[in-house]
This record gives structure tokens, sequence and C-alpha cells, in this order.
């Protein structure tokens, strides 16, 4: 199985958070773990807003930083389809980097005979449109 983490799942690795062991089990569980090349830039924004508004200190910000960059080379990137991703926008409503992740799962799933790729992403909006689309949704326990 290809995991394909969204940025809000991504970051669940990295900051502590009720589905933070979920995410482990799934990562651990994937034979590949996959991303969209804009979850780095993504993730990076995340932590350094968290950090200027106090909820991450220097010390944690800068752990967190380096694990995730380190760990970067491990993951999967997969660019996006500029055409797809304004087409699932206007299908689904979804934001620009919602559809660049969306387009960039699909890829993967239309990659070949079989390949089952399952999508997580804490963002509902893009998991139902994730869904129509074919990709194999994970669903966080309630």
């Amino acid at each position: 199985m290809i995991l394909y983490l969204g940025t809000t799942s991504l970051i669940e690795l990295y900051i502590e958070d009720r589905q933070t062991p979920i995410v482990h089990q799934w990562v651990n569980e994937a034979e590949i773990v996959a991303t969209c090349r804009v979850a780095y830039t993504e993730v990076i924004a995340a932590l350094d807003k968290r950090h200027k508004s106090g909820d991450l200190s220097s010390t944690a910000y800068n752990r967190v930083y380096e694990a995730f960059t380190s760990d970067w080379a491990d993951i999967a990137v997969i660019d996006f389809n500029d055409f797809d991703s304004g087409q699932l926008i206007k299908k689904h409503g979804l934001n620009r980097l919602a559809a660049m992740h969306l387009s960039a799962a699909k890829i993967i799933q239309s990659s070949g005979d079989g390949v089952i790729v399952a999508f997580s992403s804490t963002d509902a909006e893009l998991c139902r449109a994730a869904e129509i689309e074919g990709l194999k949704v994970l669903v966080f326990p309630t």
C-alpha cells in the first residue's frame, strides 16, 4: 500500500496531537509514504507559524524542523498536474493546495494496475473529494 499524506496528516508525525498514534501506525504499515511536493513548504510554514505564535518553543521548533527535513528524503515526493488541479477546484470547490494534493494522489493511483493509494488528511472536504475521485480514504477514529 502507498500511504498518501496530505500536509495536515504529515504534520501529525511531528507535532503530537490526538491523531499522531494512528498516523504513525499507518506509516509503519505502508510500503511507501508519499506526498505532493508542495507539502514541504506547507509543513515548514505551519511550523513557523506555530513558533511565531508561541505555540512551539524555539527548541521544539528546531528539533521538529530537523526531523522533518531529515525524513523528507524518505518520502516519495510527487508532482501535481496543473490542469487536473484546476479541474478539481472547479469540480469540488477545493482550495488550490488541497487540489494540488489530490492531483498528486491521483497521479499515483493512475500509475499502474493494482496500485492501492490510501489517502489521509484531516481536511474533511479534501477527503470527501478524494473519495469521490476513487481513492481509499483513511478515516481518523473519533
